[in-house]
């Protein structure tokens, strides 16, 4: 499959299963493992709610911590060496943007299968990053 390489594959995360079972597919589209980027977006504290005001994280900790769990994660996994991205915001413009950013040549993301109300109501975070973005982006069932 060398003519399928590509010099940077990102792939997004969500903590789910499949999410990290895109990475193995991710993982055949490059050299090595440092072409592999992971990306997960965090989503922003709301300041008016009471439990954000108490005692919240900065966003800086926020990332940090997400980046320590992941870096701990796919080393347990046996992925060493994958570049790892924490942003904070909308998931599908900030992957997006990140993709632009970095110049990435694919990106590789489980799609949950969500259908009729509950994906009406809470969107397709694939959907509208393979309708956004430049790059090819390959879609998983």
């Amino acid at each position: 499959m060398s003519w399928l390489r590509k010099q940077s594959v990102l792939v997004p995360l969500d903590f789910s299963e499949l999410s990290y079972q895109a990475i193995a597919p991710a993982r055949e589209y490059v050299e090595d493992t440092s072409s592999l980027v992971v990306i997960h977006v965090l989503t922003p504290l709301n300041q008016e709610y009471p439990v954000a005001t108490e005692d919240p994280l900065e966003d800086k900790q926020r990332k940090q911590k997400v980046q320590e769990f992941l870096q701990n994660k796919l080393s347990e996994m046996g992925y060493e060496g994958i570049k790892i991205q924490v942003e904070i915001g909308d998931p599908s413009t900030k992957i997006v943007d990140y993709a632009e950013k970095i110049k990435t040549d694919l990106i590789i993301m489980p799609s949950h299968g969500r259908k009729g109300v509950s994906r009406f109501l809470l969107g397709s975070v694939a959907e509208r990053v393979a309708r956004l973005s430049r790059c090819p982006v390959l879609i998983l069932k």
